[in-house]
């Protein structure tokens, strides 16, 4: 997969300035309102009962935040926040070592939930449901079983795929949140956030063109911020202007829908290649060089989201929208 400065993916660089810029609380959370207010009334109802808060699932495509709301979870709950990845607990003996180390109210957060190997999940159920893990120790006839009791914990699932969730873990997750592409408005706040804690200042103009660019996505919109940042100290700029956000973005290949060029690719191939579809996800990713698990979970989101392909039994058709927008007609294909 080729390198992009508009993926929702978590990039290298990315990890630490996230850290950074993540706020604490669900009040300096930009965004997901109605995700915001059903949390904080679930929140609020724990703590009255001064139980654990039910099990979260947030699903939804990368870059939206999900981690974010998690460790705000931990920190309105007042736990600890303790963070893992699916592909990352192989063995069922691993996962019963991160929740016997867990304390009462503490929350773990789990990314990529929808990768946990069967055998894992099957420990987990038990876990979820009445805090305890049921472990067997030995193999064959001399085989045991023993039940260590947890601490009330909530577990925050994180997924970008939630199709691919089995029924019995799905069922065990009191609160389903899926979490939305932003608007231009909020990343523009997100934006002119972020540029406050880097300490630059921008003008209201560029952080409006950052974000009609950023594909919906927060962590978008601060990468981008990032390199603009760098291109406008080079240029010795007081403060960020759109001039320069505009001519940045176009060194950077971001179109103003907030297409790259490999979102370029994509389409015209089906466009150029197969008279504007339909042609089959196989086929377009073996045109581009790409996975087409690539293509449907990070590539298509946003194009289907802005209108510009659709998915149909037949395959993927080009609309009349990405025609107008690379300046063709549907009898040019």
């Amino acid at each position: 997969m080729e390198e992009r400065m508009v993926t929702g993916e978590l990039q290298n660089e990315d990890s630490t300035v996230e850290l950074s810029l993540r706020p604490t609380n669900l009040n300096q959370y930009i965004g997901q309102q109605k995700v915001k207010e059903n949390l904080s009334i679930f929140i609020k109802a724990a703590k009255m009962r001064e139980e654990a808060l039910d099990h979260v699932l947030l699903y939804g495509p990368p870059g939206l935040g999900k981690t974010t709301l998690a460790a705000i979870i931990a920190n309105e709950m007042g736990g600890q926040f303790r963070s893992t990845s699916g592909p990352a607990i192989e063995r069922s003996g691993d996962l019963a070592a991160i929740l016997s180390s867990l304390e009462p109210g503490d929350v773990l957060f789990i990314d990529e939930v929808h990768r946990l190997p069967k055998s894992v999940e099957e420990i987990l159920y038990p876990a979820m449901e009445d805090f305890f893990l049921d472990i067997v120790i030995g193999s064959g006839p001399s085989a045991r079983s023993v039940q260590i009791d947890l601490p009330p914990f909530t577990l925050v699932g994180a997924t970008t795929r939630a199709g691919l969730l089995s029924a019995p873990l799905r069922d065990r997750f009191g609160v389903l949140s899926r979490l939305e592409f932003y608007g231009t408005n909020e990343l523009c706040d997100i934006v002119e956030r972020t540029s406050e804690i880097f300490e630059t200042t921008i003008t209201h103009e560029a952080a409006i063109e950052i974000a009609r660019r950023s594909r919906g996505t927060p962590r978008i919109a601060n990468r981008l911020l990032k390199r603009i940042r760098d291109i406008s100290q080079v240029k010795g700029e007081v403060e960020i202007s759109l001039q320069t956000t505009e001519q940045a973005l176009d060194m950077l290949q971001v179109d103003d829908a907030g297409l790259d060029h490999i979102d370029h690719k994509l389409l015209t191939s089906i466009i150029d290649g197969f008279q504007g579809g339909p042609a089959g996800l196989d086929t377009i990713a073996a045109t581009i060089g790409e996975e087409p698990q690539t293509i449907e979970d990070v590539y298509e989101p946003f194009l289907l989201q802005i209108g510009f392909i659709q998915r149909t039994p037949r395959g993927r058709v080009v609309t009349p929208k990405a025609y107008q927008h690379f300046g063709k007609r549907k009898e040019d294909g």
